[in-house]
């Protein structure tokens, strides 16, 4: 079984049609500019297809977008070429969140659409200190989440996404504070269809376990919102700034 994003990513965007991109654009540059700093550079960790940092970039922001994923950046590369010229280009990197390595610091950080339920309790230590070392003081974090509660909630559930020439299934499982998805991912390929898996695990972070990382990483100034966009979806944001 292939790993997470791999055969999905070209059908990434098709299949989150319903996520409010342009809602959650606003929400995260009210966010960043919490501090009351000037903010231009800015890191997507965890960009995927780049639908959030290409309408960041469209705002003026210098965005720098990492991804594990390079099937998903792959696909994010092919948007740079209808950026308008007098919008710049994002910086693509293809590189693991605990292994996070840029040529110098960013105003601010994101990291959107649960990104921080793919990290494993061990590794949110090593994710914090290296988007500390690479944020500059002063400077914001903000990412959002699902909650326990809701991610208990998915337990043993099924899940339909469709596209014109895409059906995808997603079957949930928890086990050990982690759920996890089975994916089927069916393409047509002429009269014929084409079936490739994939599996996701979503590690169950509670606000107080993330907010006490945060702190042992050197951020403060932490602010917990449970009612931004897909709050009725268990979606829960946490900013924090760089001391």
């Amino acid at each position: 079984m292939n790993a997470a994003y791999g055969p999905l990513a070209e059908r990434y965007d098709l299949l989150t049609g319903d996520v409010p991109y342009d809602e959650l654009c606003d929400w995260y540059e009210t966010a960043l500019t919490r501090s009351g700093r000037a903010v231009r550079t800015v890191l997507d960790l965890g960009c995927g297809t780049g639908a959030l940092s290409v309408r960041l970039a469209r705002r003026g922001y210098e965005m720098i977008c990492v991804d594990a994923s390079a099937d998903m950046l792959s696909v994010f590369q092919q948007k740079l070429f209808t950026l308008p010229a007098d919008v710049p280009a994002p910086m693509l990197l293809c590189q693991r969140a605990e292994e996070l390595d840029l040529y110098d610091t960013v105003d601010g950080a994101l990291c959107c659409l649960d990104g921080f339920n793919y990290f494993p309790p061990e590794t949110l230590p090593a994710v914090l200190e290296r988007l500390r070392l690479f944020i500059s003081p002063g400077g914001t974090l903000s990412f959002d989440f699902l909650s326990p509660e809701h991610l208990r909630s998915l337990d043993g559930e099924c899940f339909v996404d469709e596209g014109p020439d895409t059906l995808c299934l997603w079957r949930a499982s928890l086990e050990d504070g982690a759920l996890r998805y089975g994916v089927d991912l069916f393409r047509a390929a002429g009269k014929l269809w084409r079936r490739s898996q994939e599996e996701h695990t979503e590690y169950l972070h509670s606000p107080e376990t993330l907010t006490a990382r945060l702190e042992e990483a050197g951020f403060g100034r932490i602010e917990l919102c449970a009612d931004g966009p897909q709050h009725d979806r268990g979606r829960l944001f946490l900013t924090a700034i760089r001391l």
